[in-house]
């Protein structure tokens, strides 16, 4: 009994110490790093983790949340295999054509303003500001002279023109119909007259304060709209020949990566960025239901025929080491594979691939080091082991 109780505190003893031995430990920020006790990452110093092991499954599943985090992306590859993609990097712009610039059109004092402060919505016809000015009360008088002239005297053709020229000055001068006919019925001049938005937009600037005096043609505010928007982004010179005018680009903003927007390219600027070797391209991109905003990162792809059969893929989207190169494949959404492909020639494009990849395979053109990492930390090897061969 004692020998048997021995024998089986003496196997307790010995599969303790040896699942403490099967642990693994590796680096967040350097998964390359495994070790098979605690300690410090060689590389930054960093504490090494215990990382969960899931054999079982080839792959990995991530969540929405993980795919936004990671900022994946993938591309198709298109039968034929004659596919090359570059990457740029771009930005939201205002599109100048949806700003409206509001200026004073007569001198006066700003008594009260309905829009304070930068980013409020505004919609057509709601009231923007209100102002004192002397002149407007001078055109007001020489409409209601002109309206009981034209009253007295009906029948007199010059008292008619007299009344509509003095209306249209008003008009000319920011007072809406409904403002005018108000000014019929009182028939008293009224010197603060209240302005109201001739478009809906954003307030981008607001250059006015309440009790400022202004001239006529004075800045008062900038609205923006944004149902449409620029995408602007960068290329090196001796790139300009694989991007012409009218060219189809494909767009990607990070958090809204199952949003690809397909645009056109409609001007490159000829000239050099300041301090730079950067020239730049735009593109007009619809924005529905104002979801994007001005000043965003975007990632541009540009996609093109290549005259050698072989697939050119952006550098972040293939991994190498020195067992080999590979990239990830969406097998289905949030499902992510390795799969091991023979990597040729850098070129300004990308990396060519000479073979490892089918026409119809969905690769991961960006997040593929996250999807690396997050390997490691699961299943406590490196991908290219277990990854497939196309």
């Amino acid at each position: 009994m004692f020998l048997l109780l021995g024998c089986a505190e003496e196997q307790g003893e010995t599969s303790a110490s040896t699942a403490a031995a099967a642990k693994t430990y590796t680096c967040p920020m350097h998964p390359q790093v495994l070790q098979d006790k605690q300690g410090t990452c060689p590389v930054c110093g960093m504490d090494l983790v215990l990382f969960e092991k899931s054999a079982a499954v080839e792959g990995l599943q991530l969540n929405d949340r993980q795919r936004a985090l990671a900022n994946i992306s993938t591309m198709a590859i298109e039968t034929g295999a004659e596919t090359s993609v570059r990457q740029l990097n771009g930005r939201l712009v205002a599109n100048p054509a949806q700003t409206t610039f509001i200026t004073s059109r007569v001198a006066g004092r700003i008594d009260r303003l309905y829009v304070r402060q930068t980013g409020e919505p505004v919609s057509k016809g709601q009231p923007l500001y209100q102002i004192y000015s002397e002149d407007l009360v001078t055109l007001q008088q020489e409409f209601l002279l002109a309206t009981e002239q034209a009253a007295q005297f009906p029948e007199d053709k010059t008292f008619a023109q007299l009344l509509l020229a003095a209306r249209q000055k008003l008009i000319l001068y920011g007072q809406s119909a409904g403002q005018i006919r108000l000014l019929q019925q009182k028939r008293k001049a009224n010197p603060n007259i209240t302005i109201f938005a001739a478009e809906t937009g954003t307030v981008a600037e607001l250059s006015v304060t309440e009790g400022q005096y202004v001239a006529e043609g004075s800045p008062l505010l900038k609205l923006e709209s944004y149902n449409s928007l620029w995408v602007e982004a960068d290329i090196y010179a001796s790139e300009l020949g694989n991007i012409k005018a009218g060219q189809q680009l494909r767009v990607q903003i990070p958090g809204w990566e199952d949003q690809p927007q397909r645009v056109k390219v409609s001007f490159i600027n000829p000239a050099l960025q300041s301090g730079s070797q950067l020239l730049q391209i735009r593109a007009e991109m619809p924005n529905p239901g104002g979801i994007w905003q001005p000043g965003l990162q975007a990632k541009v792809f540009v996609e093109s025929k290549t005259d050698a059969k072989s697939i050119v893929l952006p550098a972040d989207a293939v991994l190498k080491n020195a067992a080999g190169a590979h990239v990830w494949l969406e097998r289905k959404q949030g499902y992510y594979e390795p799969r091991v492909v023979q990597a040729g020639a850098e070129r300004a494009q990308g990396v060519e691939i000479i073979s490892g990849l089918n026409p119809g395979d969905r690769v991961v053109v960006s997040g593929a080091y996250l999807l690396y990492s997050e390997y490691v930390l699961k299943k406590g090897k490196d991908p290219m082991t277990t990854a497939k061969k196309g």
